[in-house]
C-alpha cells in the first residue's frame, strides 16, 4: 500500500474546514457506521487481492463498493459549486461518470497491497445538521495511523458519503471545489472531463 497518507482518493493538498466537535450519538448499530464498516471491509478486500489482481482487477472489485458507499452525483454537484447549474445536462452526466471513474481508479491505485493493515471504527457517530460524522482509523502494523472521518448523508433511505476529512481536518471536497470549480469557470465543464479522465489514467485506471 502505498505511504498512508495518500490513501483514499490521493488528493490531499493542503488543509480545508476543521472539524469541531460536535454532539456524539453513541449509536454503534448506527446505518451510517455500516456503510462506512462496508466500504472498510471492500479496501481490504482489494489491499489482500495486491499486486496479483492489478489495477483493473482491484478497481473491478472496489468499484460496486463505492457506488453503495458514496453519493456520486452529489459529490460530483458539490465539487463544482455553483457552476453546476450552468452546466448542460449531457455534460453533467459526463462529469458524473468522469468523477466515479477517477474516484475508483483512485482507491484501486493507493490500495493496492496489504502487510496487516486494519480499520478501527469510532462507534459514536457525531451529528452534524442533518448529517452525521463516522470517524475511522487506518492502522499499520508499523505503527503508523491515518485518521479519517466521513461525513454522510441521508439518500433515500441509505446513508451515504458526501465528503471525506484526513487527519481529521482536511476536507477533500473543499480542496476538490476550489480546483475544479477554476476549471469549469476558465475552459468549460468538458475541459473538467478531460482533467478527470486524465486523473483516472495516471492512476493506472
Amino acid at each position: 500500500m502505498r505511504h498512508l497518507i495518500t490513501v483514499g482518493m490521493g488528493i490531499v493538498m493542503a488543509a480545508g474546514a476543521t472539524i469541531s466537535p460536535g454532539q456524539a450519538m453513541a449509536q454503534a448499530a448506527d446505518p451510517a457506521i455500516s456503510t462506512v464498516r462496508a466500504l472498510n471491509d471492500g479496501l481490504l478486500s482489494i489491499m489482500r487481492a495486491g499486486k496479483a489482481a492489478g489495477p483493473k482487477g482491484r478497481a473491478a472489485t472496489i468499484g460496486p463498493v463505492i457506488d453503495r458507499a458514496y453519493d456520486l452525483p452529489l459529490m460530483t454537484r458539490l465539487s463544482i459549486g455553483s457552476g453546476w447549474t450552468t452546466i448542460k445536462p449531457a455534460d453533467q452526466a459526463a462529469l458524473t461518470a468522469a468523477f466515479r471513474r477517477m474516484t475508483v481508479s483512485q482507491y484501486a491505485a493507493n490500495f493496492d497491497d496489504f502487510s496487516g493493515q486494519t480499520f478501527t471504527l469510532d462507534p459514536k457517530v457525531e451529528a452534524r445538521g442533518g448529517d452525521r460524522l463516522v470517524r475511522t482509523t487506518l492502522n499499520d502494523p508499523k505503527g503508523e495511523t491515518v485518521a479519517i472521518a466521513y461525513r454522510l448523508r441521508n439518500s433515500g433511505g441509505t446513508w451515504k458519503i458526501i465528503d471525506v476529512f484526513y487527519r481529521n481536518s482536511i476536507s477533500q471536497l473543499a480542496i476538490r471545489r476550489a480546483d475544479f470549480a477554476r476549471i469549469v469557470q476558465n475552459k468549460g465543464a468538458r475541459a473538467l472531463v478531460d482533467h478527470l479522465n486524465a486523473l483516472s489514467v495516471k492512476s493506472g485506471g
